[in-house]
This record gives structure tokens, C-alpha cells and sequence, in this order.
């Protein structure tokens, strides 16, 4: 396992394990790697310092009250649980239209059907035309919690 210091695009800094550095580029490349405060997934490694055992010293033992670490911030948990209520309630309180999406944001944007809550698939090509023709359309959050 390899752990990254990664960076988002608008320079949020988190880090993640993965398998192998192929697993986090073939990750990356699909879009699986996503920043945990905006969803981004213009993602890239930053700069670390290698983790290198010594071999002059003897291991470290834990004190009989050592506490548990937790993985995740305070901050970071509470967004995560934002984000999921958010998807959650997006998903109770909105229609799901598939792979219909884009056509039926269009058929509700230029009036040839009801406005309402929707959501569904569209991939990033498709969402960026949505956006140029004045259609608002926001990407339903993953928290990345969610993938495992």
C-alpha cells in the first residue's frame, strides 16, 4: 500500500492510500479520485518525504493508555456527513432519470415539459454543453467513503 499526499485543483490538500502507483493513475484517469471538500477530480500527487523504517533503534511500544488516532479530522468527518445528507436527500426528494438527464434537463429548460427535481447520469462533456446553453446543473456529491 502507498499513501499520497494529493492536491485538488483549487488547492485543497488531503491524502489516500492505494495498492500501487498504477492503482491511483488508473484511479485518477477514471475519475475515481476525488477531493473529499469539493468533489473535484482534477487531482494530483504532491511532493512527500519517504517513510523509512531504522533499523539502529528498537521498535516503539505503545503505553498501556495509548489512545486511537482517528484516521479523519473532526472537520473532515462533518463534511463527509454533510455531503451524504445532501446526496441523500437529492435522491428522496428528486427523480432519478438515468441516462436521461441531459435530454430531459433540456426538455425542462426550453419549457416543452414540467420543471422539477432531477438527477441522474451525464457524463463531463455533457455537463459542461448543459452549462453553455444556460442550464444549471450541479454534480451530485460521492463521498469517497462511499467507493470503498
Amino acid at each position: 500500500m502507498i499513501k499520497y499526499a494529493l492536491a485538488c485543483e483549487q488547492a485543497h490538500e488531503f491524502e489516500s492510500w492505494f495498492p500501487s502507483s498504477e492503482a491511483f493513475e488508473t484511479q485518477r484517469k477514471r475519475g475515481f479520485v476525488t477531493c473529499p471538500y469539493c468533489n473535484s477530480a482534477k487531482v494530483e500527487k504532491q511532493i512527500m518525504a519517504p517513510s523509512i523504517a531504522r533499523t539502529d533503534r528498537a521498535p516503539k511500544t505503545s503505553a498501556p493508555d495509548a489512545q486511537p488516532v482517528a484516521v479523519l479530522s473532526e472537520r473532515e468527518r462533518e463534511l463527509r456527513a454533510a455531503l451524504r445528507a445532501l446526496r441523500e436527500h437529492v435522491m428522496k426528494n428528486a427523480e432519478n432519470v438515468g441516462k436521461d438527464f441531459v435530454e430531459e434537463a433540456r426538455r425542462m429548460h426550453y419549457g416543452e415539459t414540467e420543471e422539477r427535481s432531477i438527477y441522474g447520469e451525464a457524463d463531463p462533456a455533457e455537463a459542461r454543453a448543459l452549462l453553455e446553453e444556460g442550464i444549471d446543473v450541479l454534480p451530485l456529491p460521492v463521498v469517497p467513503d462511499d467507493r470503498n
